[in-house]
């Protein structure tokens, strides 16, 4: 692209009360947004209000600098990391996206592209969730993801707290144990700032390595701040780019669950994770469930709903208590142990312990402390204890 066209591009995005609809239409008549722009105001108002004509004509402030800056960013390098802009227009523009609601305009994309083109949608699973799982729910995300990123898929999310950064981090993990690092992009990260930008700051680390071995997705310009409205409108793309969608935990009353309805209304397979019903986090999951999306227990239950949109992802294996030790570590589970059969999976207060178990409390203190300090149970706030099972 040359800067004059990048320039072009971007006014459009700038244009006061001009969206994605109304461009469609004015690239359907006249072709690329210089053809716009050349065009009078009496013939755009053809196909706009005249409102929207007279901003079409006008420069918006803070074009050439947006435009140096996006220029400037383009051709910045950083080792074998890559930056495009990709327009409708473009043959690497994701064409799963162009049959969604709202296609987004432009996309910057920063990361692998170097791997086969985003052109033809990759074979991907998106794993949305809380902001604030249970220990569990962020055990789950991160094991989930590692599965499918071992059997082939690429994980998406949205960079967020809690359950999307389980998930990038479970599917870089799983893409380093299975090799797959080559051959697709292990997870993408689908933002709501713009690539300059890492938001939340504490996933900085996590977006460095997202670039090297996935990618980065925003359709909004460089310097876009975290604006609250911006989040829940870039789930159209996460469950656009994606196979189906995978709740893990989530409220009654969340962006998760926006994800979810998203991907329904693109016909796309929702599945949810159950939970304990006494846990608000698991209450969206739950309703879904309700309204017909796939209970899943394991991720070979997602494997099988998608093979046959993806010709045949990879094997994973049923029990990944059994056969993937090095993703369980110290965490594993000791099936013997009588206490974690009275701990079951929702969280408990040592009282009810002392009541399951008819140990006396220095024992249950001892025995709770070691199995915390193996990872098998995990200290709440509240002084209640919780189970870490294996997804």
């Amino acid at each position: 692209m040359e800067r004059d066209e990048l320039a072009a591009w971007l006014r459009l995005t700038l244009t006061p009360g001009v969206g994605n609809a109304t461009v469609r239409k004015l690239l359907a008549a006249f072709g690329l947004p210089q053809a716009v722009f050349a065009q009078s105001e009496q013939t755009l108002r053809h196909l706009v209000s005249a409102q929207q004509a007279t901003a079409l004509l006008d420069v918006p402030a803070g074009l050439e600098t947006l435009a140096g800056r996006t220029w400037h960013w383009l051709e910045e390098t950083d080792g074998d990391v890559q930056r495009r802009v990709a327009t409708l227009g473009d043959a690497t523009y994701p064409v799963s996206l162009l049959h969604i609601e709202d296609p987004p305009m432009l996309l910057y994309l920063m990361g692998q592209l170097a791997l086969p083109a985003p052109a033809p949608a990759p074979a991907a699973i998106a794993i949305v969730g809380s902001r604030n799982p249970t220990p569990q729910g962020e055990s789950n995300a991160r094991q989930f993801a590692h599965a499918f990123a071992q059997a082939g898929l690429t994980v998406i999310s949205g960079l967020a707290l809690g359950i999307d950064g389980a998930a990038h981090a479970g599917a870089l993990e799983g893409a380093e144990a299975s090799g797959h690092h080559d051959g697709h992009w292990a997870t993408i990260a689908v933002v709501g700032t713009g690539l300059d930008r890492v938001y939340p700051g504490k996933h900085r680390d996590l977006a460095h390595r997202i670039a090297r071995h996935g990618l980065l997705i925003s359709e909004y310009p460089l310097g876009t701040p975290p604006l609250s409205a911006n989040f829940p409108k870039r789930n159209r793309i996460i469950s656009g780019l994606s196979l189906g969608t995978l709740v893990v935990e989530a409220a009654l009353k969340s962006g998760s669950l926006i994800t979810a309805r998203l991907a329904s209304e693109q016909g796309k397979d929702i599945f949810a994770i159950p939970g304990s019903i006494h846990a608000a986090q698991s209450r969206g999951c739950h309703a879904l469930i309700k309204q017909g999306a796939k209970l899943v227990e394991s991720p070979e239950d997602v494997l099988e709903e998608l093979r046959p949109q993806t010709g045949g992802v990879e094997g994973t294996p049923l029990s990944i208590a059994e056969n993937d030790h090095s993703m369980l570590g110290n965490g594993q589970i000791h099936h013997e142990s009588a206490l974690l059969e009275a701990l079951g999976f929702d969280p408990v207060g040592l009282d009810a312990l002392l009541a399951r178990t008819g140990l006396d409390t220095a024992r249950l203190q001892a025995a709770l402390l070691e199995l915390e300090l193996d990872g098998a149970v995990a200290r709440l706030p509240g002084g209640l204890f919780q189970r870490q099972g294996t997804a």
